[in-house]
């Protein structure tokens, strides 16, 4: 592998603090050895983010889990459905064991803390453009004990923040591409692995398990 190795990335989260000073570190030609990263696109919701993944079909995306127009932890299951070789890496303030816990499990590329150390996400980051998995010690922390906590895959958890969005059947059926039937099966199986009868008992077990974060708009 040579310095000419270049590898493309979309910057995702909704203040402009953040991303100015991500976008300065990432591209500092000597942060990283034997590779350089280009930032193709900037984003402050999900909408954006998605319509910019599509777009560049970056090698890498950067993603706070808590943008307006769609939570991080549902455009993850969108990435991976429009974009599958992009590596996603959460840097995110989230603490939910569930969400952390729900894309560990989908498989998610790196995750790191915001209120951790920069300097273990950029050393971190060549590793995972080449293939490789980190999750930083601090998101490891806030997953231990949650062994009795219900596991949703990506899927369910993208129908369970839709359903407490507040959106229809319809809407849900196409903001994932399925048909209104299905997604009836998905709410029903949903309710039915989180034992519970309405939305409003959803919404509790759904906090109480951390699998929303107490942030969410929601």
């Amino acid at each position: 592998m040579s310095v000419s190795d270049t590898y493309t990335a979309v910057i995702a989260d909704d203040h402009d603090i953040v991303r100015d000073g991500l976008r300065a570190a990432l591209e500092q030609s000597d942060l990283f050895e034997l590779l350089t990263l280009n930032i193709v696109a900037e984003t402050s919701n999900g909408f954006e983010t998605l319509a910019a993944v599509k777009q560049h079909q970056p090698d890498l995306l950067l993603l706070d889990l808590t943008m307006p127009l769609s939570g991080g932890a549902e455009v993850y299951t969108d990435v991976r459905r429009w974009s599958p070789k992009t590596k996603i890496v959460v840097y995110s303030s989230v603490t939910a064991p569930g969400v952390l816990s729900m894309l560990v499990s989908a498989g998610v590329d790196g995750m790191f803390a915001k209120g951790g150390s920069n300097k273990l996400l950029y050393e971190k980051l060549p590793l995972i453009l080449r293939g490789g998995r980190f999750i930083a010690p601090e998101c490891m922390a806030l997953m231990e004990g949650q062994e009795d906590v219900v596991a949703l895959t990506a899927r369910e958890h993208q129908t369970l923040h839709l359903v407490l969005s507040g959106k229809t059947t319809k809407e849900i059926a196409a903001a994932q591409g399925i048909s209104p039937r299905t997604v009836e099966k998905h709410r029903a199986s949903l309710m039915q692995k989180l034992d519970v009868s309405s939305i409003a008992e959803l919404m509790a077990k759904a906090l109480k398990d951390g699998l929303l974060d107490s942030s969410s708009s929601i």
